[in-house]
């Protein structure tokens, strides 16, 4: 019984960190992306924006992510010989890199508190890319253990990245196009 308590716990613990991941460098994006608005409606935005990140990263985020973390410790209490299985150290691995991940997250947030964030739409986009990536090969690890479909999964990750790239390109140049077609529209008198 305590084993389906901390299963059902990681595995609300990890939804809750990774919605907060997705949603947070959206904001970010948002955020570094209020620069080209004029005052006072910059000021306005990005101090939103900023609320709203600190309440995402300490509220959701940052829980969500130590109640995933407890809970996988509680299991390998329970079942420490999955520490043997090939699987799980990749795995954990991989999560080692959202824990990166999510400190950068937090790094990135100090800088456009202090107004020295040098990162760009653009590229905020690209990393907002990097939780996806890493849910998918985490979740396949989850699931197919030690008969793992290398790989099948490496050239999915390759195609998925090959997506994204594409996605984030094709987007970028859709919103150059509208602000050049919103340009070149006559200005009201």
């Amino acid at each position: 019984m305590l084993y389906n308590w901390l299963k059902a716990l990681h595995i609300i613990g990890v939804v809750v960190w990774f919605a907060g991941l997705f949603y947070l460098v959206r904001l970010f994006i948002y955020h570094v992306e209020a620069n080209q608005e004029s005052e006072p409606k910059r000021t306005i935005l990005q101090e939103q924006y900023l609320l709203m990140e600190k309440r995402l990263l300490r509220i959701i985020t940052t829980p969500g992510m130590l109640v995933t973390v407890a809970m996988a410790v509680g299991l390998l209490v329970v079942s420490p010989d999955w520490l043997k299985q090939g699987w799980l150290h990749a795995k954990l691995a991989f999560v080692a890199l959202l824990l990166v991940y999510h400190h950068l997250c937090a790094r990135i947030l100090k800088q456009l508190e202090k107004g020295t964030c040098s990162w760009t739409g653009q590229q905020l986009r690209a990393f907002n890319e990097a939780p996806t990536l890493l849910l998918f090969v985490i979740v396949l690890l989850v699931v197919f253990k030690n008969s793992f479909p290398t790989n099948l999964v490496t050239w999915a990750v390759v195609g998925l990245i090959g997506v994204m790239v594409a996605a984030i390109q094709l987007y970028a140049r859709q919103r150059r196009l509208d602000r050049e077609r919103l340009a070149s529209q006559p200005q009201p008198q």
